[in-house]
């Protein structure tokens, strides 16, 4: 479906003084899935959101390669060089959706440079680059706002710098990229393996050719990053968190999790401890009846637990058009709301203020304590299960739950499945080295962290 933008002739809106609000002018850059959702959203809510912003909004150029059959652009000035948007002295808000962050980050620049307000839906880019383009943007007294770059329509961002300012965050954990949960669901529902879920994910186009952003992790870690960072007042550190994907997790160690009581989720955690804050993406072991443990599909959620609030849950689509749109709009009515106040009047977009030192430390991975759940394959001999559980004792380590089934018929090896205690992950990763160097067992541990999440 398209939509089609319409021109205001004039484009003024009444203030409560009687006096006429020239539209905010908007470029956009980018005319993909996202860039098409935009337009058409605009086009279709106009008067809301020009109610709900106190003037019009209206776009007046779009730099792309190529037309959008998914949108209509008539109308508007279209240019084949999305820096003419940059340049031009007629946008006060330059959106950019063309992704990617090489170029994305140079044009940024340039409309930070030209004055302009910028609204990105790049999580790569405000991830990876994001400490440089604040600083400048700050320099400038412009603003960045980047709601659509997390969990697409889902007002993350806002609830974090906004809506949870009166509270210290103690932790968050999200379901925070669809691809991989849509895998661990077909994973769990339909049997699948990992490789027959994936396939399936690319064949409905959640997935891309190259799986490798969705499914090792560095999508969900972009997000993370940027969520810390306003949740802990912390300079962004993509760098410094700790990656794990889903590709090793199996329909055994799915079946495993159910019959404990346990879902396996793909999360993005940040914690605040005494000595800093984790920073870590893997996959998690959740409690059933946690609601988060039953967020299943593409869909999207992130559950944050602040002091004052306890936990808290947002949840919704992830990805998408419209959605995605949707926290994109949210962020240009924001900045049009705040065109005429001082840098100072504004709330701050980024995790750390202006002149902070920003001297939180990351918790290296060996610090971090959780739980685990283990899976061993073992000869069903005698004694197995007194040497680990002894290696475990030595390492301070206690075993909470135990599953052992009979070997199947003709089998040497017999799976063991064990839940731990809390424990150090230096500590666990000892006792795992001595677990498998044991002549009774075969092959490598399989180790999965476990959270209560409550």
């Amino acid at each position: 479906m398209s939509a089609t933008i319409e021109q205001t002739t004039p484009a003024t809106t009444p203030d409560t003084s009687g006096e006429s609000r020239r539209a905010v002018r908007i470029g956009i850059c980018g005319l993909g899935t996202v860039g098409s959702g935009t337009v058409n959203v605009m086009a279709r809510n106009r008067d809301e959101i020009a109610a709900r912003c106190g003037r019009p909004v209206e776009i007046v150029q779009i730099g792309a390669r190529r037309d959008n059959p998914a949108c209509d652009t008539s109308g508007v000035d279209v240019s084949r060089e999305i820096f003419d948007v940059a340049a031009n002295p007629e946008v006060d808000v330059l959106v950019e959706l063309i992704g990617g962050t090489t170029v994305a980050r140079e044009l940024v620049l340039a409309a930070i440079a030209s004055g302009k307000h910028v609204v990105t839906a790049n999580k790569a880019l405000i991830a990876e680059h994001g400490n440089e383009l604040f600083a400048a943007a700050a320099e400038k007294g412009v603003t960045i706002a980047y709601e659509a770059a997390v969990a697409g329509g889902i007002p993350i961002i806002k609830s974090l710098r906004e809506g949870l300012v009166g509270n210290r965050i103690q932790w968050l954990a999200g379901i925070i990229n669809g691809t991989g949960n849509y895998i661990l669901t077909e994973m769990r529902e339909k049997g699948r393996s990992f490789e027959e879920a994936l396939r399936q994910a690319q064949d409905l186009g959640y997935a891309e050719a190259d799986p490798t952003f969705d499914v090792e992790g560095i999508d969900a870690a972009h997000k993370l990053v940027i969520m810390a960072s306003l949740a802990f007042s912390m300079p962004l550190a993509f760098d410094k968190v700790y990656t794990e994907g889903i590709s090793g997790v199996s329909s055994e160690d799915i079946r495993y999790a159910d019959e404990l009581g346990y879902r396996i989720k793909h999360l993005g955690i940040a914690r605040g401890t005494e000595k800093g804050v984790e920073l870590r993406v893997h996959p998690t072991l959740i409690p059933q009846r946690r609601l988060i443990a039953n967020v299943n599909g593409v869909m999207n959620a992130i559950l944050v637990s602040g002091d004052a609030v306890g936990p808290t849950l947002y949840y919704g689509a992830g990805a998408g058009a419209e959605a995605t749109a949707s926290a994109v709009i949210a962020d240009i009515v924001d900045v049009a709301r705040t065109l005429e106040s001082r840098p100072e009047e504004r709330v701050p977009l980024a995790g750390v203020a202006r002149g902070s030192q920003g001297g939180t430390r990351v918790l290296p991975m060996d610090e971090v304590v959780t739980s685990y759940y283990l899976r061993i394959s073992a000869h069903d001999k005698p004694g197995v299960m007194s040497q680990v559980a002894s290696i475990c004792s030595d390492q301070g380590i206690s075993i909470e739950a135990l599953i052992q089934h009979e070997p199947a018929e003709g089998e040497a090896l017999v799976p063991v499945v064990i839940l731990t205690s809390r424990a150090r992950e230096a500590r666990l990763r000892e006792a795992v080295a001595q677990i498998e160097a044991l002549d009774t067992v075969e092959g490598e541990v399989v180790r999965i962290r476990v959270e209560p999440l409550g």
